[in-house]
């Protein structure tokens, strides 16, 4: 069965594999760590209100079975234990039908998390990790070669990822277009790291190149993942080049390291460099030719709604078009915002508001706070809380289902809660009121750090929620 096989795809075969057991990885252990403040049974937004109102087919989740944050809890590190487990080549070790299986079990897992995760589990690397792990079902393992019809699955959808995201950049705004939307960017992303004071500081040409360079990427490389090698494989490494300018430059989870694993469907060492092939695999039985073909036809299928909507000129962004997350449509950043603002929570121990009253500042472990504080390194990791205060500051109305549930577990001292956050001023006892507010931030110049020694400047904007005490919610 030579036109189902590609065994010079040995190496990216592992690397796929090995990059997406990885992100599973990372994926469960986030859950497990950040679940019973978020989602659990006292949490935030409680997973049993949330299946109380919606039906196993909107929502497909072994939690309809039964919730309890034990189950939960053990369902994340069950989920953690098995992608270490892929990670060190166990799927290499079992038969091909048993490693199905583990993939299988992986993807039912998360989407069991995902599909009741609500607004905490609502970006779009999530279904981008579900899709890719589905893939990973039908690559086989070490004892046969690679499928070619589901390594060009895996072109089709870093097609979809990176092809998607250039359309929503060209019709959302004009900054793309005059190529200047990196004269902001770098400071008002969503959750800036250490090397974005330094990025947002590079020369204003270079900011025009780099979206230049975005666009030729996201636009014009992508179609090279379907043309023969050594085309193929020079498309994807110029992928996987932008994608580590991208991680240098920011904290998105694990959104472009899946790009990057991706982008291994499509490489090829030997068409470049005299690479020694892997030694001879067996033909693949007939049942897993049977079941890759089906696989393949559904995808395909399936691509018709994320395609129609990049050619759409209403194109929407990281949309699911069923419940299961199969095929769905990408992008990001349609609009950049040209100035930063940050909500910044505070509590007090007086019992009486007073224009002396002093307030202590909450401070949390990604999102900027102290002036002085460098911002760390996050990504592949999650910081479900730190990402949606970005949008709170962007919009109240976001933030109205989930904000003041925060606010009053901060009033109890919610151990859960507590440990979302890099530090709590209140030790020994919980504050009396709360409040929240609103804080235009931007980066410093070159001198004011020499001065101050400080990455950010702020200026306050007003209140965006007036102290309250825990009998007032």
């Amino acid at each position: 069965m030579g036109w189902f096989s590609a065994p010079e795809y040995w190496l990216g075969r592992l690397l796929l594999e090995r990059g997406a057991a990885a992100i599973y990885l990372i994926a469960f252990v986030a859950a497990a760590a950040q679940f019973r403040a978020l989602i659990g049974e006292h949490g935030i937004l409680p997973v049993p209100r949330f299946l109380a109102a919606h039906s196993f087919w909107r929502t497909p989740s072994v939690f309809h079975l039964r919730y309890s944050d034990r189950l939960f809890a053990a369902v994340s590190w069950f989920g953690a234990t098995l992608s270490a487990a892929v990670v060190a080549g166990a799927a290499d070790l079992v038969p091909l039908w048993a490693a199905m299986l583990t993939w299988l079990t992986l993807w039912v897992l998360y989407l069991s998390i995902v599909n009741v995760g609500q607004t905490w589990y609502s970006f779009g690397w999530e279904s981008l990790l579900l899709e890719i792990g589905f893939l990973m079902i039908f690559l086989g393992n070490d004892q046969i070669s690679p499928p070619v019809l589901t390594l060009w699955m895996a072109r089709l959808l870093l097609f979809r990822v990176e092809f998607g995201a250039g359309l929503i950049k060209m019709r959302g705004d004009p900054c793309w277009r005059d190529l200047t939307c990196l004269y902001y960017h770098h400071e008002t992303q969503p959750m800036p790291g250490p090397l974005s004071w330094f990025f947002h500081h590079l020369p204003k040409p270079l900011h025009r190149i780099e979206v230049a360079g975005n666009h030729f990427a996201q636009l014009i490389v992508p179609f090279g993942l379907f043309a023969p090698q050594p085309i193929a494989t020079v498309a994807a490494a110029t992928i996987v080049v932008t994608q580590l300018w991208l991680v240098a430059s920011g904290n998105f989870a694990w959104l472009n390291w899946m790009t990057i694993i991706l982008a291994f469907s499509a490489i090829d060492p030997s068409s470049l460099l005299p690479v020694s092939t892997a030694p001879a695999i067996a033909q693949p039985p007939v049942w897993f030719v049977v079941v890759v073909l089906v696989f393949t036809v559904a995808v395909l299928f399936l691509n018709y709604w994320p395609l129609r909507n990049m050619l759409s000129a209403r194109q929407r962004m990281n949309m699911s078009f069923n419940p299961f997350h199969l095929v769905n449509t990408y992008g990001a950043f349609g609009s950049i915002g040209r100035i930063r603002r940050e909500v910044v929570i505070e509590g007090t121990e007086s019992s009486t508001i007073t224009g002396q009253t002093v307030w202590k500042e909450y401070e949390f472990k990604g999102k900027p706070g102290a002036l002085r504080r460098l911002p760390r390194q996050w990504a592949p990791y999650h910081l479900r809380l730190d990402w949606l205060m970005w949008f709170a500051a962007i919009s109240p109305d976001y933030a109205q289902p989930w904000l003041r549930p925060f606010l009053q577990r901060l009033l109890r001292n919610d151990r859960s809660t507590l440990r979302l956050l890099r530090h709590n001023p209140f030790p020994a006892s919980p504050p009396l009121y709360v409040r929240a507010r609103l804080y235009q931030y931007r980066f410093t110049t070159a001198a004011e750090l020499r001065r101050d020694r400080a990455w950010w400047h702020r200026t306050l904007v007003g209140e965006y929620l007036p102290p309250m005490a825990l009998g007032e919610f």
